[in-house]
């Protein structure tokens, strides 16, 4: 599994996935904010399944 987000892409997912997380306890408190996991982990890992199938990289390292 190889690194296909750049730093950018990487920030913008953790504060989504942070934002759409505190949905849950904070707000609404809606159960649809635990999809945070997903871009939160996504950044986290560097790696989206979604660019990988695409062909899509969007960091600067070959």
């Amino acid at each position: 599994m190889s690194i296909n987000m750049g730093s950018a892409d990487r920030i913008i997912r953790a504060i989504v996935g942070i934002v759409l997380l505190a949905l849950v306890f904070v707000g609404p408190q809606t159960p649809w904010g635990w999809i945070g996991i997903v871009p939160l982990a996504t950044a986290l890992m560097g790696n989206c399944p979604a660019y990988s199938l695409l062909g899509i990289k969007t960091c600067k390292k070959q």
